[in-house]
């Protein structure tokens, strides 16, 4: 059988996106890769904001963002970290290796995945190189999902059992300043 009688495997449903959810996929890494490649004579162009609205200079990491712009970044994130990363690397659920499915609640897992999201579409990207994969499974990825799914990290007090599911925010320095 020659290479080019194989078949490849077919996708498995949990990582497809539907067309809609792939075009915001898509067009989210579009607009940002547009932003850090060079222009045609390998020059780095200035930044231009990620958002609409968003002046030259201010961060583009989300929890700088606020309102409609936070918004439609956590709605990336969000297709990206459920159809993409837990999928392919989400591993089993245990108290020793806790997931909350309401992390979008955890301001820590949603600065860590947003970092690790923005890490992936530089990292994948060809201009990457082909170690770029790599570099973001050993730098980024590893850590991120360890500290996150770690039994004193941010979902340390939410219930792991999908019978009986519970979710809980644990207070943080800030909320005991409060009190």
């Amino acid at each position: 059988m020659t290479a080019e009688n194989v078949e490849p495997d077919p996708i498995p449903d949990e990582v497809r996106l539907d067309d809609d959810e792939l075009a915001d996929v898509r067009s989210a890494l579009q607009r940002k890769i547009e932003r850090v490649s060079g222009g045609a004579d390998g020059a780095v162009p200035a930044l231009e904001p990620l958002v609409e609205g968003e002046e030259e200079g201010e961060s583009f990491f989300i929890l700088a963002l606020g309102g409609e712009e936070y918004a439609r970044e956590l709605e990336g994130l969000t297709a990206w970290v459920e159809y993409l990363l837990l999928p392919v690397y989400g591993r089993e659920i245990s108290a020793a290796r806790p997931w909350c499915p309401d992390w979008r609640e955890h301001p820590e897992a949603v600065a860590r995945l947003h970092g690790l999201w923005l890490a992936w579409q530089s990292l994948t990207d060809v201009e990457a190189g082909l170690t770029g994969p790599a570099v973001w499974h050993r730098d980024h990825l590893d850590h991120v999902m360890a500290q996150l799914r770690s039994s004193d990290g941010p979902f340390a007090a939410c219930t792991t059992n999908a019978a009986r599911p519970a979710h809980r925010l644990l207070p943080s320095p800030a909320d005991l300043a409060d009190a």
